[in-house]
């Protein structure tokens, strides 16, 4: 069944045609206009009711359709979490920096519900997946201890403003402790000495060589402080890894891990939650207690975090994180090859093609065009049949059961 998806239009967004989430929505609908001086940030598939899905053909929610298709869920889904899909897929199309942040786990989103309902909408974890589609920048997981010293002693505007005791103990003690009260002292500088720090150091670097400036990532200082002058977020690359993903790689992201998207495209699969522990790079309220008592304070390494798929069949890979709401599968196909059929899978897919032509047929064939969304009952099966000489590139959203 085809699928009608809501567009958010946050202020990060990449601008009218330049965005992927844009791009996609008018070519799965002819008579969608976009407009160029307007952010399209990201496309979400599924239940959620922030941003629900529409069965096209129906004119009615996937939400209240599954209500009364139960075996749209299948048996094995809805032990597990009930007459509900539990994940959002999405793409992402991402010009600024989106705000620093975490998720809790299970139990501590259950916990920051309760006491804070306001603020922590729903009792749920939030792990993410996101694999690039285009060269996605972002920031994820702290540095190794070794590298962040060497930037305290290199930037002496950024150790200025930490507690020299913090700073002290980390040069002693290289373990999780020591950089947690050195961030905790980071993220409790009052913004009036963040933006003056932040001031003195990018005025400094104007006269320094090229070299300097690129060992500093100075041209990534200077855009997030563009974006959000003085945050204190804008110090963030030098405690965490600065990763460039090429499209067809993945970070997982765990709970407690501290992350940041910066630009690029991607598709991204989540439980159903909106619970975020922002840090900087933001407006919005930061919870700077519940962040540092939480944050994973682990070094870890670019290979460590990236995230690898499993091959499944020579036309699909498979994402499984080590959580049972969602995986993801990518499917390729190309037009020389005989039409696939999809994996059978105990679980409800949200499905979406991303590039290629051709045709996609369960029991009545669809054209398959970018921006194509599909929503699968579970157990059932999708045949994929690309034009000749075309290919068909999709991803596919299911439970991890």
């Amino acid at each position: 069944m085809e699928l009608q998806c809501q567009i958010q239009n946050y202020d990060w967004g990449k601008l009218g045609p330049q965005s992927m989430v844009a791009t996609l929505t008018s070519s799965a609908n002819s008579n969608y206009v976009i407009d160029p001086l307007k952010p399209y940030a990201e496309l979400w598939i599924g239940t959620h009711p922030n941003g629900p899905s529409l069965i096209i053909d129906r004119g009615i929610l996937l939400s209240e359709y599954i209500k009364d298709n139960l075996d749209a869920i299948g048996p094995v889904v809805r032990n597990k979490f009930g007459v509900a899909v539990p994940f959002i897929l999405k793409i992402l199309s991402i010009r600024k920096a989106l705000s620093l942040q975490a998720h809790p786990n299970k139990d501590h989103a259950e916990e920051l519900h309760k006491s804070f309902p306001e603020m922590y909408k729903d009792p749920n974890h939030k792990p993410e997946l996101a694999i690039a589609l285009t060269p996605f920048e972002a920031l994820c997981g702290f540095r190794s201890l070794a590298d962040i010293k060497m930037y305290l002693e290199r930037i002496p505007e950024l150790a200025m403003i930490l507690s020299a005791d913090s700073i002290a103990n980390l040069m002693a003690n290289s373990n999780e402790e020591a950089l947690k009260a050195v961030f905790e002292s980071l993220m409790t500088t009052s913004s009036e000495k963040v933006a003056d720090s932040l001031d003195k150091f990018l005025s400094r670097m104007k006269r320094e060589d090229a070299s300097t400036k690129e060992s500093l990532m100075i041209s990534l200082i200077q855009r997030l402080h563009k974006d959000y002058p003085g945050d204190v977020g804008c110090w963030a690359p030098y405690f965490m890894n600065y990763m460039i993903l090429s499209p067809g790689q993945a970070i997982f992201l765990k709970p407690n891990l501290p992350h940041a998207y910066l630009s690029g495209d991607c598709v991204e699969c989540m439980a159903c939650s909106d619970n975020i522990v922002r840090a900087g790079l933001t407006p919005k309220h930061i919870d700077v207690a519940t962040l540092v008592h939480m944050l994973d304070y682990t070094s870890y390494s670019h290979d460590q975090l990236l995230f690898q798929p499993q091959l499944e069949d020579p036309n699909s890979c498979i994402w499984r994180p080590p959580v049972p709401d969602f995986a993801v599968v990518k499917i390729k196909v190309l037009g020389d090859e005989e039409p696939y059929n999809t994996i059978i899978r105990a679980s409800p897919s949200l499905i979406i093609v991303t590039s290629g032509s051709g045709q996609v047929c369960d029991t009545e064939p669809l054209v398959a065009r970018p921006g194509l969304v599909l929503f699968l009952k579970a157990s059932r099966q999708l045949t994929i049949t690309p034009s000749p000489g075309e290919h068909i590139e999709a991803y596919q959203a299911i439970c991890n059961l």
